[in-house]
């Protein structure tokens, strides 16, 4: 039987995405950091594994793939979003939002979009 070891992201700056990941989701290394690769684990042991690799190639506008961060409810989506720009994060003019939307885009100081979502609704 298969489980996910770890979701992995290509980054340009390995130390710069983990300086924002870690204090994102309060992850810790799990053993010293190279230049071009270090795995980010939670500082309470528990949860998915966040390895960053260096990558050439630029973060893709349109990620087949992305991490969906949860929030409790709308004030802590908009708080977490808030909280994540002050780390370095940006909002991403996404041109595909449902009118009903309960998420928000977000790029990591590298460029690699993810969300944040809403999961207090019904």
């Amino acid at each position: 039987m298969l489980s996910v070891g770890s979701v992995v992201l290509g980054v340009a700056d390995v130390r710069r995405a983990a300086a924002f990941w870690t204090a994102a989701l309060d992850y810790v290394p799990r053993e010293e950091m190279a230049d071009d690769w270090v795995v980010l684990v939670p500082r309470d042991g528990t949860g998915v594994q966040l390895s960053l690799g260096l990558s050439r190639t630029p973060a893709q506008e349109y990620p087949r793939v992305h991490l969906d961060l949860y929030a409790g409810n709308a004030a802590d989506q908009a708080a977490e979003a808030e909280r994540l720009i002050a780390l370095g994060a940006r909002r991403v003019d996404w041109d595909s939002y449902p009118d009903d939307a309960d998420f928000i885009v977000l790029a990591d100081p590298e460029g690699n979009r993810f969300c944040v979502i809403d999961t207090g609704r019904e």
